[in-house]
Parts: C-alpha cells; sequence; structure tokens
C-alpha cells in the first residue's frame, strides 16, 4: 500500500522498471519462465492498482469539484437579485389566452406592462404596476424563478403557469 503515497514521477518510474523487467523475462529458457511467472503476475496487479488509484484520484477530484460549484452557487444565490413585475391572471385557456393577446399589445415596454397590470392582473401587486421589487433565487415560486433568474431582461415573458394561474413577467434589472 505504500505505493500509493509516492508522487507520479516515481511511480511512472517503477511502472517502466516492471516493464523492462518483464520484457528481459520474456527472452529466458522456459524453464526460467516458469519461476518467474509468479513475480510477473504481482507486478500486474501493482500496474492494476495503480490504474485503480489514480482513477479514483480522478473521481474524488471532480466530485470535490461539484462540491466546490454546490458552494459557489449557494454564495451566488445571496449576491445575485432581480427586480421583476409581473401579471397575474387565474383561470384556464381563457386567461393564457388574453395574456398572449396583451403580451403583443405591450411589446416590451415598461410603460404599458405597467397600465395593464393595474388594468388586468388579479394580484394585490397590481396597484403598483405589477411590481415586485427586488428580490433573490427562491423568493417566488420556482417556475417564476426559471424565467427571472435566466430569461432576457427587459422583455415580457410568458405566459407563465404557476400554482397561482398564468402570469406574464417583465424583468426590468437583474445583479450578479
Amino acid at each position: 500500500m505504500q505505493i500509493f503515497k509516492m508522487n507520479s514521477l516515481v511511480q511512472l518510474l517503477i511502472i517502466s522498471l516492471l516493464c523492462i523487467i518483464s520484457h528481459v523475462q520474456s527472452f529466458q529458457q522456459p524453464h526460467q519462465r516458469h519461476a518467474s511467472l509468479s513475480k510477473d503476475i504481482i507486478t500486474r496487479e501493482k500496474l492494476s492498482y495503480i490504474v485503480s488509484y489514480k482513477q479514483q484520484r480522478r473521481y474524488d477530484s471532480s466530485l470535490s469539484a461539484g462540491i466546490f460549484d454546490g458552494i459557489g452557487k449557494f454564495i451566488k444565490s445571496f449576491t445575485i437579485k432581480a427586480t421583476a413585475s409581473h401579471i397575474l391572471m387565474k383561470g384556464g385557456a381563457e386567461a393564457e389566452n388574453k395574456l398572449e393577446d396583451l403580451k403583443v399589445e405591450i411589446d416590451n415596454s415598461p410603460v404599458q406592462f405597467a397600465a395593464a397590470a393595474g388594468k388586468y392582473s388579479s394580484c394585490p401587486s397590481s396597484k403598483s404596476g405589477g411590481s415586485l421589487g427586488e428580490f433573490g433565487p427562491g423568493a417566488m415560486v420556482k417556475e417564476f424563478d426559471d424565467v427571472v433568474f435566466n430569461k432576457e431582461v427587459g422583455v415580457v415573458h410568458g405566459p407563465i403557469k404557476t400554482q397561482f394561474g398564468y402570469h406574464l413577467i417583465y424583468i426590468s434589472d437583474r445583479t450578479e
């Protein structure tokens, strides 16, 4: 087991020497080959341990990189913020169709979006033009978060279906 604590250069030298010894042994007389066969098997076992050890180290390093990615995402969740507005309509296909018509009418204009939110939204935020203010990831339902933190800023998105109904979402700002 001591072989695993050596650095890669020493391991490479050992492997090279073992290969040379094995090659020299292949030129021995047939009666001498039998005696060296058990040594050859041990050499192959050591080589397989070295290979599996290196594969384990690669797996361990990729696993630790994944842990650091998770920590990075966790920290980023405190620093990333978005400012968005929405228009909420409750109902089924009728609500979805009405929001699609409104989206064409609004045409990515924040002023027209605020006016439409005041007129059509069933959310209390309609009094402030549908503004939800600034918030971070996880403050809204998943479908809403997916749009706000992944889609283009300054564009009307939707209709998006959530447990509350259908939404049009206007992302006015996002800081990362």
